[in-house]
């Protein structure tokens, strides 16, 4: 996957590409028909968008849909990979965490 997106002007294959407009976070995001959701996210430069049990940033990792580092909640649906995930003109993306929080006995309530 490429981090960056070509513009059509100077695109060497000479393709029309049909903008999209996604939103992460509230954030709207541009992309192109064809492109995964994961992709959009890397083109507009972001590595990671999920945040893992120990705290760690975590995105594509294998991108073929077999690790489940990418997952986002996509459209109120949680845990979609979005390495495998076609990218939808209005697509709505909310970054997910897992990081754990210690029980009430483990942080000495009374």
């Amino acid at each position: 996957m490429s981090p960056t997106v070509i513009p059509p002007a100077t695109d060497p294959v000479g393709r029309a590409d049909r903008p999209l407009t996604i939103t992460v976070d509230d954030r709207e995001v541009l992309g192109v028909h064809g492109q995964t959701l994961a992709s959009v996210l890397l083109a507009s430069g972001r590595s990671d968008w999920r945040t893992a049990p120990t705290a760690g940033p975590r995105g594509v990792f294998c991108g073929i849909g077999v690790c489940f580092d990418c997952v986002a909640t996509v459209n109120g649906v949680p845990d979609v990979r979005l390495c495998l995930r076609p990218a939808r003109d209005g697509d709505s993306i909310t970054t997910q965490s897992r990081i754990t929080r210690p029980a009430e006995s483990e942080r000495g309530a009374r």
